[in-house]
């Protein structure tokens, strides 16, 4: 099984997923940048957290 892992400015534990699938599920993880247009050849897209707009709540 193929995982993309989402990659954006302010992502929060992307490379821990990339390693966890790779390292520890033993599955291919390929590291994804988030303009890209295609996701072909993925089986599973994971998108982890992260602080891209701030750690705050918006009202």
């Amino acid at each position: 099984m193929n995982f993309g892992v989402i990659v954006f400015p302010g992502s929060n534990c992307d490379h821990d997923c990339v390693h966890v699938i790779s390292g520890v599920l033993g599955q291919k993880a390929t590291p994804v940048w988030h303009k890209e247009t295609s996701l072909t050849g993925l089986d599973a897209i994971i998108l982890p957290g992260g602080f891209s707009y701030g750690d705050y709540l918006e009202r």
